[in-house]
């Protein structure tokens, strides 16, 4: 039988990474397909930005990495990774919007001197940091970690959590010389440890370090 879904990306991108945490908490079967983000029509056939990660399913093809969490939820319920009650359902989406938007995506715009090689001006670092800070002391608000970011039980939370906030302390170790997570979300650590510790956490962490290796080696050729 042919496996239904192909997740298409690289190991590399956290948001590739966060859609294979979920699928592998979820137990899902899939396949996976190395594909870089480009403008090629090859490339945007399937992904209209020509962003990854997607998904090929039998019905077709679906981007943006939050509609592929709701799709392998819709599709594989058990077991659950959203809580069923609806409002703490709505919480547990609110804190992945959250992350996403008020820290991974600001923190985005030091990735190329922080990881690859690259420069960002002193007037993009300036407008970064009050945004890291802003987000980090807000996501004290919204965060549990009793033990997981919300609550009792591991979510698709905790997929976005885990590959997302370790790039915010890399980064703004690299760019300000200070870890801001440490600073302002002194309960990160530990939990990210603790959900290290998962087996399926650490099968995407080594894939993950190994793609990494082979990113840079292609790009040093």
């Amino acid at each position: 039988m042919t496996t239904p879904i192909s997740l298409c990306g690289f190991a590399v991108s956290n948001y590739y990474n966060k859609v294979k945490l979920s699928l592998l908490e979820k137990n899902v079967p899939f396949t996976e397909a190395v594909v870089y983000p480009s403008q090629n029509e090859e490339v945007l056939s399937e992904s209209p930005m020509g962003k990854v990660p997607f998904l090929r399913t039998t019905r077709g093809v679906l981007s943006e990495s939050q509609v592929l969490t709701e799709f392998i939820e819709d599709n594989w319920p058990e077991p659950a990774l959203y809580p069923r009650d609806a409002f703490e359902r709505a919480r547990c989406r609110e804190l992945i919007e959250h992350i996403e938007l008020h820290l991974e995506l600001p923190a985005r715009r030091l990735y190329a001197e922080a990881f690859f090689g690259g420069t960002v001006s002193d007037e993009t670092k300036k407008e970064v940091a009050p945004l890291l800070e802003k987000g980090l002391r807000s996501l004290v608000r919204l965060a549990r970690f009793s033990p997981f970011i919300c609550g009792e039980h591991f979510t698709h939370a905790d997929c976005a959590a885990w590959v997302h906030l370790p790039l915010i302390s890399q980064a703004t170790r690299k760019i300000y010389q200070r870890d801001f997570l440490d600073d302002l979300l002194p309960q990160a650590k530990p939990y990210l440890k603790l959900i290290s510790e998962r087996p399926h956490a650490q099968k995407v962490n080594e894939d993950r370090k190994a793609a990494m290796e082979a990113f840079m080696s292609k790009g040093k050729k």
